[in-house]
């Protein structure tokens, strides 16, 4: 075996990696869905635990040698249990899309139909998108938000009775507002749909105690454990026990070999951190650090898409505020030190490539430690950088100042 340290025996993909180390500390991470896990999150991930075939499940593994392996799954699931409130857990899923695509394959025939949010107005590709796979297998019908950016449900309830899905799915990747997880399920009753929510967004949200748990109300819950949740990069499945078995069946045989242990148990890791009081803390701080960026942009003149945030995200239509396209917007910002994401609005006339609008949000910055003082200070550069997108010397101005502010709050301090 070669003994030889990376950044001896593969310099080029060292450098890479600490450059991008030097990029998370020196800049402003803004993008909703991006996070900074912990050292012991990290030093999980990348155990020996990488080294194990598990395929199956606890007690139930097609190799031997998985009686660690059975523990830390185990542990695992607990957890998750314990912070969601869930009957059943599957924690192999390796990330966001196939989860969702196991909860459809799980429950679902080919050809039913799927009642999802528009991706434009907030949903997700997984969520039935015409460009996906998954649409030329099931039957998705999507709603979408109204005039004043909210979920209509009235009009849901019309769909729902028009169409008559077999599942009605909730739960968005730009979309800023809480979700009415009983009067959803109420509808999905009078239709006979099952309910699900795809909270991979606000996960850590639900579990800090900060927004609705629909775990209890659903049928099917799905998540990151990354994001809000600030766990490694992976999926998870919650349900009724009496969808259990369908559901672990989904997800192994029939989508996935050997699950990925060191990313279970990566996972396990951030669920303890996620039962500690200080993450409540820490899922409340990042409503508040959004809502400051709420008031700033509103208070500047830009359209807030659904009127304002719920949670850790906001969606600006930049192109009808100011006239500058999303696109533009986040390169300027990235010579400025800040990253975002471009993003569609709701019935963007844009491309998905150009959009109108940008998502940005707050949960990266409070891991570091950032409150209400510093995005008021954030908000400025921002628009600052955005109002000047073509001045290079204004943005890479901004640059050295971010580099000052990020100064003041390490990443990994017990590196230092």
């Amino acid at each position: 075996m070669n003994k030889i340290l990376l950044k001896d025996y593969d310099p080029i993909i060292q450098q890479a990696i600490t450059n991008e180390l030097a990029r998370q500390e020196q800049g402003l991470e803004m993008i909703p869905s991006e996070n900074f896990v912990s050292l012991a999150v990290l030093e999980a991930l990348g155990s020996v635990l990488t080294n194990k075939y598990s395929e199956g499940y606890i007690g139930k593994r097609y190799y031997g040698g998985c009686e660690f392996i059975d523990t830390i799954e185990g542990v695992a699931i607990d957890r998750a249990k314990q912070i969601f409130s869930a009957e059943h857990v599957n924690v192999q899923p390796l990330s966001g899309a196939p989860m969702n695509i196991a909860v459809y394959f799980g429950l679902m025939e080919p050809g039913d139909t799927i009642l999802g949010m528009d991706l434009s107005h907030g949903g997700h590709l997984t969520h039935g998108h015409p460009v996906t796979y998954m649409a030329k297998v099931f039957n998705f019908i999507r709603y979408k938000t109204n005039a004043e950016g909210k979920i209509d449900l009235d009009n849901l309830r019309q769909m729902a009775l028009e169409h008559k899905p077999k599942m009605i799915l909730v739960g968005y990747s730009a979309y800023s507002r809480e979700i009415e997880y009983e009067k959803i399920k109420a509808i999905a009753d009078e239709v006979g749909a099952i309910t699900m929510a795809d909270v991979a967004h606000i996960g850590g949200l639900i579990a800090g105690k900060q927004m609705i748990n629909p775990v209890p109300i659903f049928d099917v819950v799905t998540t990151t454990t990354h994001k809000t949740l600030r766990g490694p990069r992976g999926g998870m499945i919650m349900c009724k026990e009496k969808f259990a078995k369908q559901i672990d069946k989904a997800v192994f045989p029939g989508l996935q070999g050997g699950p990925h242990e060191n990313n279970i148990a990566a996972k396990a890791v951030s669920f303890k951190e996620a039962l500690e009081p200080e993450f409540q803390e820490y899922s409340r701080q990042i409503k508040a650090n959004a809502k400051v960026l709420e008031k700033k942009f509103s208070d500047w003149g830009y359209k807030l898409c659904f009127g304002g945030t719920d949670n850790h995200l906001l969606l600006v239509n930049l192109f009808s505020s100011k006239g500058i396209t999303g696109k533009q917007a986040q390169i300027a910002l990235d010579i400025a030190g800040i990253t975002l994401n471009k993003n569609m609005i709701p019935d963007d006339p844009r491309s998905p490539m150009d959009p109108s609008g940008i998502r940005f949000g707050t949960p990266a910055l409070t891991t570091r430690g950032m409150k209400e003082a510093e995005m008021e200070i954030i908000a400025n550069w921002m628009n600052e950088g955005i109002m000047n997108w073509q001045d290079e010397t204004k943005l890479k101005s901004i640059k050295a100042d971010v580099i000052e502010l990020t100064k003041k709050f390490p990443l990994y301090p017990e590196l230092q």
